[in-house]
């Protein structure tokens, strides 16, 4: 299971995703989701045991951008989100579609095995690390 999910469920067709933890600002829970990376596909920058938050409005106006760090529903299927870095193409996409790789490529499964991923699948954008204290900050 390549991700832990923290606090309670909601679910996302038949994906089961966990909000972000309480705060006093509503819109904040509304926004953003926590993980536990538990995979080695984004080593350096991700390792398991981390814990992340990530923005569910990220894309609403705006298309990825290279480097950034996104959640996807797996496209091959299973029911695990899995995080990957946005990144050129090799050539054109077809619209309303992503270029994902994993930073660590001898653990990722990614866009060279399953080619561009559509847009539709990202739940977010990761931004920042909560935990360990010690890596604490933004991605």
């Amino acid at each position: 299971m390549p991700w832990r999910n923290l606090s309670y469920p909601l679910l996302l067709g038949n994906l089961e995703v966990r909000p972000t933890m309480p705060t006093p600002r509503g819109w904040q829970r509304l926004r953003s989701l926590r993980f536990e990376v538990v995979e080695r596909s984004m080593l350096p920058a991700l390792e398991p045991g981390d814990r992340i938050l990530v923005d569910r409005a990220a894309y609403r106006h705006a298309p990825p951008q290279p480097g950034e760090i996104v959640v996807l529903r797996d496209p091959e299927g299973t029911e695990e989100p899995r995080v990957k870095r946005v990144a050129e193409p090799p050539g054109p996409l077809p619209a309303g579609s992503v270029w994902l790789l994993g930073d660590h490529p001898e653990e990722s499964r990614d866009s060279r095995q399953y080619g561009a991923v559509a847009s539709r699948l990202l739940l977010g954008r990761a931004w920042y690390r909560y935990f360990p204290r010690s890596r604490e900050g933004m991605l």
